[in-house]
């Protein structure tokens, strides 16, 4: 069988470290980091995972959905806190169906089962703190940097440089990824578009409360939507919500005006006052978190002949907004299985029909997220919004399976992205078009009945 080395141990390479390791394929995965099942991670960059059907369906197909999702909360709608003082939070469904809900997950639960599940396989073998600093395309070898703590050796002298070779390498690494830039470098008009935001994020932190209880709404993903920006907490197992403020970078009110603690306090107390009782180290975490930026990567190809692919964010990275990048980059993994499944003896073929297959859904999806984005700042809070979910999913009851809402068709089925987008877009028009002729046929019933 072939070898593959993957580039990056995070969820969606640890997952294709599983399903090669499965069909029998020799695989070295490569990580920069050290292992996340010693405690190691970067605090303060979460973003707390959404794992849905996609999600669920790829960690299926390696017998982990069960284990994992006993680490998961259940978000079963929004919870949306006004802008006015005293003003009660809204709950708003994610879909008609009750029983269809998101799941809270925190990365370092979901990346440890997934690693695990790749390393059942004798044949899959992961390095840790092994950077990739280059990759040769053509004699498919990565250049890595090998910062492996070796006992009794000092720092200075232990690092160096191996050379891993393989028949195909799939770089998995990110959003920044090294063998993406190697592409770059190598393949002529190799297209690419890097986009930032002018937002950028902060994580924030509630603690359980006194008796280890959830301090708000536990099955609920919370946003407080301010038009320009938001906050959203995300539930997690031992009671506390992971917080996320998604806030200008520059501006009158933004991350650079606002330094001192008095600014925070005041903001914070201004915009989010049921929040901030429940933040005690806010302060603290404001200070020390670090400040994110967001960017939405799109390029191609995603592969060179049979040699080197693109998967996840080193492919498509997309902004957070409509909870898909990690379940999209696991949809990734499924269909580069198929198609590896689908040509065993031709490589390069099984690369460029996973990429016909992915890239066109990859861009409706940054579409969607960034769309997303002003829905959840902008619009959750008003009263148009919360009567357009409603009409949603009346029509969603009185025409199943013809009428489906864009959030549950993304969310809660495998309905490729873009067909989901121009299927979105063919019943809102239908939907416009409908109350146009119902207004009509009203005001023409109105004139009749006048005098």
């Amino acid at each position: 069988m072939a070898k593959f080395i993957l580039i990056g141990s995070g969820l969606a390479g640890g997952l294709l470290a599983a399903y090669l390791g499965r069909r029998g394929y020799e695989v070295d995965l490569y990580e920069r980091r050290s292992d996340p099942r010693e405690g190691n991670l970067v605090g303060g960059r979460s973003i707390n995972l959404a794992l849905s059907t996609r999600g669920i369906h790829a960690l299926e197909q390696i017998g982990t959905a069960d284990e994992v999702l006993k680490h998961a909360i259940p978000m079963r709608g929004r919870m949306i806190h006004p802008a006015a003082a005293g003003s009660a939070p809204i709950f708003a469904p994610y879909d008609v169906d009750p029983n269809k809900h998101i799941n809270s997950i925190g990365r370092a639960a979901l990346n440890t089962t997934v690693i695990e599940a790749a390393q059942r396989y004798p044949n899959v073998r992961v390095h840790f703190n092994h950077k990739c600093t280059d990759v040769d395309l053509d004699s498919t070898t990565a250049h890595l940097a090998d910062s492996s703590v070796v006992a009794g050796v000092s720092p200075a002298s232990q690092n160096k440089i191996i050379h891993a070779r393989a028949d195909a390498i799939i770089g998995v690494d990110g959003a920044f990824s090294a063998v993406r830039q190697s592409m770059q470098l190598k393949i002529d008009k190799f297209e690419y578009d890097e986009s930032y935001l002018a937002h950028g994020y902060k994580e924030l932190t509630i603690p359980p409360g006194p008796d280890g209880s959830w301090q708000m709404e536990k099955e609920a993903l919370h946003i407080w939507p301010r038009k320009s920006f938001m906050m959203i907490a995300l539930p997690n197992p031992d009671g506390s919500f992971t917080c996320t403020l998604f806030w200008e970078f520059e501006g009158p009110r933004s991350f650079a005006t606002t330094k001192t603690d008095d600014d925070v306090r005041r903001f914070f107390e201004e915009e989010f006052p049921d929040a901030v009782p429940l933040m005690p180290n806010l302060l603290d975490d404001f200070k020390n978190n670090p400040t994110g930026s967001l960017v939405t990567i799109r390029c191609a190809p995603w592969l060179y002949k049979d040699k080197v692919a693109l998967v996840g964010d080193a492919a498509h990275a997309v902004v957070p907004f409509y909870g898909q990048g990690m379940n999209a980059a696991f949809e990734d993994c499924v269909v580069l299985d198929e198609c590896l499944a689908q040509f065993p003896q031709d490589r390069q073929r099984a690369f460029a029909e996973y990429f016909h297959r992915r890239k066109e859904n990859a861009d409706a999806l940054a579409d969607l997220a960034l769309q997303n984005f002003v829905e959840m700042r902008d619009k959750t809070a008003s009263r148009a919004f919360r009567v357009k979910k409603k009409l949603d999913h009346f029509l969603e009851a009185a025409l199943p399976g013809i009428y489906v809402p864009l959030y549950t068709m993304v969310t809660f089925t495998r309905i490729p992205y873009a067909t989901a987008a121009r299927r979105a877009r063919i019943q809102d028009a239908l939907v416009y078009a409908g109350l146009v002729v119902v207004m009509i046929l009203l005001l023409a019933l109105a004139v009749r009945l006048l005098p």
